[in-house]
């Protein structure tokens, strides 16, 4: 999988795990200016987590070493 292709791969994933959270509580239908800011804090919350275990993957399987070097930089903080 390309960079660009792992990117749109993750950026799906992360929409995902913020839909799944809104529906698991009813609240998919809602307006985004109707949630809480706790809602939106528990929204990124989830998205960010996908993105941490899609990223802790790529960097395991990355096909080359610079990519690796990306990826823990951006893991690491």
């Amino acid at each position: 999988m390309s960079p660009d292709e792992w990117q749109a791969h993750v950026t799906t994933e992360a929409a995902l795990a913020m839909g799944r959270w809104l529906e698991a509580r009813g609240r998919l239908d809602r307006p985004i200016a109707s949630l809480t800011r706790r809602d939106l804090e528990c929204i990124a919350s989830n998205a960010i987590s996908r993105f941490i275990v899609l990223a802790s993957e790529r960097r395991t399987a990355a096909p080359n070493e610079e990519e690796r070097d990306a990826l823990d930089l951006l893991l690491m903080g």
